[in-house]
């Protein structure tokens, strides 16, 4: 089993009568990664089989749904399998995102993956839009208590969104 990542994304939960007695019910939200080549019934076996058979009645592994309404009132139902997603260096897209980062600062980047989630893992895992990732900051910040970015690093992202759009129409307008 592959876990990708390392930091919980949500607390645990249980219920009782009083803070010191033992709990009638608990819950535990596992936030598990998903490699490129594993099937989602396989990831939900996987979780599963931790289960020592004698309790498999008692605990159940269920995918999160999320259908709760927004401020406006609007529900879009979704479940949470985010399957995981990655654009071939040869993609329009990504080859872009390398021109804007070269026209702007001179470099080529080497390209790879996030230790932590972005709304990408709906648009291109989920509604296949295809999507990539930049931004400001150190990685080992992002969704952290800690998370930090300095002014100058907000700048030049700033400079990367106003002329990737151009660049990108290039690349599929031919």
């Amino acid at each position: 089993m592959t876990w990708v990542g390392s930091r919980p994304r949500r607390p645990s939960a249980s219920r009782s009568a009083s803070l010191n007695a033992v709990p009638h019910q608990f819950t535990i939200y596992l936030d598990r990664r998903i490699t490129m080549s594993e099937p989602r019934e396989e990831v939900i076996a996987q979780i599963k089989g931790l289960i020592p058979d004698y309790l498999q009645e008692e605990i159940h592994v269920e995918e999160l749904f999320y259908d709760s309404p927004s401020y406006t009132g609007f529900v879009f139902p979704v479940s949470k399998f985010y399957p995981p997603w990655l654009l071939d260096e040869a993609h329009p897209m990504t080859q872009a995102g390398q021109e804007t980062i070269e026209t702007l600062w001179g470099e080529k980047r080497s390209l790879g993956t996030w230790d932590f989630s972005t709304n990408g893992t709906y648009w291109a895992g989920k509604a296949g839009i295809p999507s990539i990732g930049f931004g400001p900051g150190d990685e080992k910040f992002a969704h952290t208590s800690l998370e930090q970015v300095s002014l100058n690093e907000v700048v030049a992202a700033t400079e990367f969104y106003a002329l990737f759009p151009h660049v990108l129409s290039t690349k599929v307008n031919r």
